[in-house]
């Protein structure tokens, strides 16, 4: 397909169903063959990519050992006594910071990174600086025992500010010696961990925090201890310092580790309001409340009678006796993902549990304690206490457990500072839908808390960075916002988790993998790192290409890539195909609900390997002119698809059948939506698709139907076959109709999920916005960087919609008006990029005419034009 001409192409594929899944030969003239498969460990990275933070030294709290969860203090005066033109710099710590001046919060970091490669956080301080003294202040947390969001590390802080004065002269502040750090009995170093991908147990004691630290008069005592360098490189980070780790005893090599700026915009944070009581109540403890938040020991509390809460404005206030315990509980109109916060006014010693949820239901349990632990504990000082979380939660519910406090208590502030990517363009969807409509808004809200500094499932569980099913909310992004920043880092970021072996940590960065690996080796765990991730990876490499025409940003990813191909090469066995059972320490997943028998996933994951290699990692070898490796992709890919046809092919049937090896010992047909749409997308049927399309359409009991993120495969190859009215039908009826979002305006990540469980309601899966551009509108790059691009409306039932499909070229505007046989088409065109569009060769224009196909016409569309058109068959 790779060697045929753009024309040829389009009119073998792109327009056989009207292409709606296009994979364009991405071919770029050149020299030859300079890449063999035994160098490709050769990682090109830019120079422009290193940081050197000379003269910055790194620094930490004289000590040598540091707990898990030990939280540092760094505190550093400096004095201005002339006019500031600029102030700028670069901040980075192991794990988190949140950095302040003048006891002002300025921002919180760094994004989740590998340690060996660390993006190091860009600093503004021009309008925060003023004439005379100044604090610079740094509250660091040391994770030390994996999350989410760090995979590993060694402590350490790192600070470079460069103030420029209107006079031409220049003044250097950085970390070194003369910082003071302080080690706070407010947090307690070593706190246990609060899950296994969530460090930070906060418990935080008011009455043992130095309050006024960050102000200018604060007078530093004795505990205020000089900051000690560590033996580490400012152009390197600090997993390279000679510091003991003493979990895990990690030494980073400094000849391959180094320093790179910040690749994405520093999050925005905003304050949103707006909780309302839902429920307050007793709770009577039958043991001792610590014992049980540590433990989960059954039968420890029982509800009790309703609390009487009286609200005064913006307040909330209740009197508790002695030894009483109530619970506040509180609910937002949508799941975020943030910092909660509040203020109370109470005695001394007041203990509170600040639990946060996805889902509640009222008169449900009566403690919120039953989502991994997410709870954080607050000890006041007697008067006001101003108490916020130190790092973020994803909730629509807080709940305060207050006890150990008789008298009168106050509660008031109570938001959140929500973190939002800052997407430079605004999404436009309107569908006079009113069911659909809240479903696209779900859809963003959900983008809005998984893609965030990393592509992730789902905030409030894992927060952690994945391909495969996690990948495709890429293309919402591509389309709603116009984004390629978040995809670029994305690639860089989760191609650095590649194994020595070949395979991909399918969450990185992050710690999940790390351990999974210890686990397969003594055969404790399904999960290991999963292959069929590293072929989405592929696709989503191609797919980056193909929406922005930027090969550069793919040269740190790409050898890896073929890398990870030459080790699906070399576990090929005698039968051809690639084993999903007995693979070692990697897995196979592929989805957990479409198959019920893990070799029944055999037959999908060798068409999803042999679909990237003929239709993704070739293209790419192409572009980067690594033709004889593009030969051996090609031809193991078609030897794949010739042993799955082989195996799983049924005469009889015309279809892929999951299970034909296994008929007569398992004595019924199993099916899956996962094959039957990746054999339609990639024409990987031997004769007619036609039964693989109606199967799909109809979903017959033998058909397993993948999760909602999977559930995306089924719908693209749908929408190639033209069968649009059953997507949106399924849009309808089984997605806005979910509970996530009716209640919580998200996607929630079963088709079920309850509330007051570990069920995830706010999850990568947004389907739903991804189809609306690719399918109903159907807006979809035919050359890298929408060079050209077609239009296939497949608009169902939908009377109107209007929608912005933002590229690297500019904005498409799409809006329909009206139904089958009577419909007004209305798009303004890219500029310098050959448009097509696709009817039905029913309808009369005056476009020109470029081919006719399969009852289609596809017309030619001008560049930077609005188009109106009549349709009355399409």
């Amino acid at each position: 397909m790779n060697n045929i001409s753009r024309r040829e192409f389009v009119k073998t594929s792109a327009l056989s169903g009207a292409g709606f899944f296009i994979f364009p030969s991405l071919k770029k003239e050149g020299k030859k063959e300079i890449l063999l498969p035994e160098q490709i460990d050769d990682i090109k990275i830019s120079s422009q990519q290193y940081l050197d933070l000379a003269p910055a030294e790194w620094i930490w709290y004289p000590s040598e050992r540091t707990l898990q969860n030990t939280m540092i203090l760094f505190r550093k005066k400096i004095v201005i006594t002339k006019k500031i033109r600029s102030a700028s710099g670069w901040i980075l710590a192991d794990s988190r910071y949140v950095f302040y001046v003048n006891e002002k919060r300025i921002q919180f970091g760094p994004a989740p990174s590998d340690p060996r490669w660390i993006e190091v956080d860009p600093l503004e301080l021009t309008n925060n600086l003023t004439s005379g003294e100044n604090v610079l202040g740094a509250q660091v947390l040391f994770y030390g025992s994996g999350d989410g969001t760090s995979p590993i590390g060694k402590p350490g802080f790192l600070f470079y500010l460069k103030i420029e004065f209107e006079d031409g002269t220049n003044e250097i502040v950085v970390s070194n010696g003369e910082w003071k750090s302080y080690l706070p009995k407010s947090w307690k170093a070593g706190q246990y961990k609060r899950w296994y991908l969530r460090s930070f147990q906060e418990e935080f004691d008011a009455r043992k925090f130095p309050y006024g630290w960050l102000n200018k008069s604060f007078r530093e005592n004795n505990d205020w201890l000089a900051a000690m360098k560590l033996d580490c490189p400012p152009d390197k980070p600090s997993i390279c310092s000679y510091y003991y780790e003493y979990l895990y005893e990690t030494w980073g090599d400094r000849k391959i580790s180094y320093l790179t700026p910040r690749s994405i915009p520093l999050m925005n944070e905003e304050t949103v309001s707006g909780f309302k009581l839902a429920e307050a109540y007793q709770i009577l403890w039958n043991r001792q409340p610590e014992e049980y938040f540590d433990f989960l020991v059954p039968d420890s509390f029982t509800r009790g009678k309703e609390v009487s809460v009286n609200k005064v404005q913006d307040e909330f206030q209740l009197t508790l006796n002695e030894n009483e315990a109530a619970v506040l509980t509180f609910e937002l109109d949508e799941q975020v993902v943030g910092w909660p916060k509040f203020t109370v006014d109470a005695p001394e010693g007041t203990i509170i549990e600040m639990m946060v949820h996805e889902a509640h239901k009222a008169s449900g349990p009566v403690l919120l304690n039953s989502h991994f632990n997410s709870w954080t504990r607050f000890i006041c000082k007697e008067g006001v206490n101003n108490f916020s979380v130190f790092d973020f939660e994803s909730f629509r519910w807080i709940q305060l457990h207050i006890r150990n406090g008789g008298g009168k208590i106050t509660l008031s502030n109570l938001n959140v500072i929500r973190r939002v990517y800052p997407w430079q363009n605004k999404h436009n969807i309107i569908l006079y839908d009113a069911a659909l409509q809240k479903l696209m808004d779900a859809c963003v809200n959900t983008l809005k808390n998984s893609a965030q500094e990393t592509i992730v499932d789902g905030m409030a569980r894992e927060r952690q960075q994945y391909s495969g099913d996690g990948g495709h909310q890429l293309h919402a992004l591509y389309y709603s916002f116009g984004e390629t920043k978040q995809q670029a880092r994305f690639i860089k970021t989760f191609s650095q988790g590649q194994t020595p072996d070949g395979y991909f940590l399918d969450c990185w960065p992050a710690y999940d993998r790390l351990a999974r690996l210890m686990e397969r080796q003594l055969q404790l765990t399904d999960w290991g790192p999963l292959l069929d991730h590293g072929i989405g990876f592929n696709f989503d490499c191609y797919y980056y290409y193909l929406y922005t025409g930027n090969l550069e940003a793919l040269e740190e990813a790409f050898p890896r890539l073929i890398k990870f191909f030459y080790y699906l090469k070399s576990i090929i066995r005698e039968d051809g195909l690639l084993p999903v059972e007995n693979t070692g320490l990697p897995s196979v997943w592929i989805d957990h609900e479409a198959f019920r028998q893990q070799r029944h996933k055999q037959c999908s994951f060798n068409l999803y390997a042999s679909a990237m290699m003929l239709n993704a990692l070739a293209p790419l070898c192409h572009s980067f002119k690594k033709f004889k490796i593009e030969e051996d992709v090609k031809q193991i890919g078609k030897n794949i698809l010739n042993a799955a046809v082989k195996k799983f092919w049924s005469d009889d049937k015309k279809l892929f059948v999951d299970n034909l090896p296994w008929l007569q010992e398992e004595n019924e047909i199993r099916l899956s939506d996962r094959t039957l749409a990746t054999a339609i997308l990639f024409d990987q049927c031997p004769g007619a698709d036609s039964n693989s399309i109606k199967t799909l359409a109809d979903a017959p009991e033998e058909l397993g139907v993948s999760y909602p993120p999977n559930a995306i495969w089924r719908y693209w190859a749908l929408a190639k076959s033209g069968k649009m009215e059953v997507v949106v039908d399924d849009f309808r009826k089984r997605w806005a109709t979910m509970d996530s979002v009716l209640l919580n305006n998200t996607i929630q990540e079963g088709w079920k999920s309850l509330p007051d469980n570990w069920s995830q309601w706010s999850h990568c899966g947004v389907v739903p916005l991804i189809i609306l551009f690719q399918g109903i509108a159907g807006i979809m790059p035919l050359e890298p960087g929408f060079n050209s691009y077609k239009i296939y409306p497949q608009l169902a039932d939908l009377g109107k919609l209007e929608l912005t499909a933002y590229t690297v070229k500019g904005r498409i505007e799409f809006s329909s008006v009206g139904k089958y046989g009577n419909r007004e088409l209305k798009i303004k065109t890219l500029p310098n990029a050959k448009g097509e569009l696709i009817i039905s060769d029913k309808e009369k224009t005056d476009l020109p005419v470029i081919r006719r196909f399969e009852n289609k016409i596809a017309c030619a569309l001008p560049e930077n034009k609005e188009v109106k058109i009549s349709l009355n068959f399409t």
